[in-house]
């Protein structure tokens, strides 16, 4: 008998643990946002089985035998959200030229690491990151896929490209005696078409998975210009033609006409910021299939510390005052012109944590909120290549999942609040 209750008591034990071990998290969602449909779904329940979405159940299901609930009936559930133009490892301020002499490596490491759990914890479970130094963001996106660090899922392009005196020539506005010649492929100078394939070859050997190349002047940049085009056309196609080879995208920054002009015509994925875009521009980026990352977070940022007095270098703040207000209305003239757009702030010029802030301004300038979303969900994925598991609330994909309080259809500044972040199944902010 004995033996008996024993071995029963056995069998119910492994029961138990089976059920315990199949256990779901059931998502209760007032209201559900898929990232792909403009419709809004109520009182639905989403059942998530290690890191994929198992299904999407219209009701509030019962929970089963050692199942989790979360209770959101009262907010919105949406995908994860998508920052295609981030630089986690800094943060603009008044003395960031100064921090240049005073940080090492493992500095820049721990503020990368610290601003990647900022991002999620604000909704971002996928960034695509545009520029570091010493390669941090592509340690830093190691570090995350392997589980020893919490953040987003990174895409980085390393060290950014720029001819001398460029947009990302890191040693702008430097005293003679440290200026030197930056002119090496590693750190990213390109002063001709061989130094253009050798700095694409060597961010493929550093790990990137993006080259970011600064196609003209810049506002942040110790240079006196902001618009004039940086690389000349047999430059570009060097780039071009060697990322290809290497199964590499290129992002290009760009605010003055001419230099976006060559940077569509050589194939460019995307143009960042886009200023002074005109209709001819618009026109070969909607022929092209090239996208638009807008960033008005960061030109509205520099615009309003353009008004502080010394908050800028003598030479950046003329640039910042003129450049940045005019990305808002680029936007409101791309959208209506159709050009392909895709969700992105520059953020680490503004506050890490403050990306959803775009939501807003994107409105503001004439996107409905639902497509506004959308460019920071499916549309992101679908530029990422990566539709077939992110982006979106469907069967089968990775559960990276957030929700905010209200109805961000009628209040797009409800983006800026999340309240719930589940990113491959596993919560990590819940309110």
């Amino acid at each position: 008998m004995k033996n008996a209750i024993a071995s029963l008591q056995g069998i119910l034990l492994l029961v138990l643990f089976a059920n315990i071990a199949s256990a779901d998290t059931l998502i209760h969602a007032g209201r559900l946002i898929d990232g792909e449909s403009d419709r809004v779904m109520t009182e639905m329940t989403v059942r998530v089985s290690g890191p994929v979405i198992k299904s999407i159940e219209k009701g509030y299901t019962a929970a089963g035998m050692g199942d989790s609930v979360v209770d959101l009936r009262n907010q919105t559930v949406l995908p994860g959200l998508m920052d295609m133009h981030v630089h986690l490892t800094g943060q603009y301020s008044p003395d960031s030229r100064l921090r240049r002499f005073t940080m090492n490596e493992a500095d820049y490491a721990f503020d990368a690491a610290r601003y990647a759990r900022r991002t999620l914890d604000a909704g971002f479970t996928v960034v695509r990151n545009l520029g570091d130094a010493f390669n941090v963001t592509i340690a830093l996106r190691k570090a995350i896929d392997a589980g020893d660090v919490v953040g987003p899922k990174v895409f980085s392009a390393g060290k950014s490209l720029a001819s001398t005196g460029g947009h990302a020539d890191g040693t702008n506005g430097w005293a003679n005696h440290l200026l030197g010649d930056p002119g090496r492929p590693r750190d990213g100078i390109v002063n001709s078409v061989e130094d253009a394939r050798r700095s694409v070859r060597q961010r493929y050997k550093d790990g990137a998975d993006w080259i970011k190349i600064t196609a003209t002047g810049g506002v942040l940049s110790v240079a006196k210009s902001g618009q004039n085009p940086q690389f000349t056309a047999d430059e570009f196609q060097a780039i071009m033609d060697t990322a290809a080879d290497y199964g590499l995208r290129v992002a290009a920054h760009a605010h003055g006409t001419e230099g976006m002009k060559r940077a569509v015509m050589a194939g460019v994925a995307s143009i960042e910021h886009g200023t002074f875009m005109d209709k001819e521009v618009m026109r070969l980026m909607k022929q092209r299939g090239t996208y638009y990352v807008p960033t008005i977070l960061a030109g509205n940022w520099v615009a309003e510390k353009a008004k502080i007095d010394g908050f800028f270098p003598d030479l950046v703040r003329p640039k910042a005052a003129a450049i940045g207000p005019l990305i808002e209305s680029t936007f409101a003239k791309a959208y209506a012109y159709g050009v392909p757009i895709v969700f992105g702030t520059d953020t680490g010029v503004s506050a890490h944590g403050d990306n959803a802030q775009e939501f807003a301004l994107m409105v503001k300038a004439g996107m409905p909120a639902m497509e506004a979303i959308q460019s920071a969900t499916s549309v992101a994925a679908k530029f990422l290549d990566i539709a077939e598991t992110h982006g979106s609330l469907v069967v089968g994909k990775q559960a990276d999942i957030i929700a905010v309080p209200g109805d961000p259809l009628d209040d797009i500044t409800a983006m800026e609040r999340v309240s719930f972040v589940m990113k491959g199944g596993v919560v990590y902010k819940r309110l």
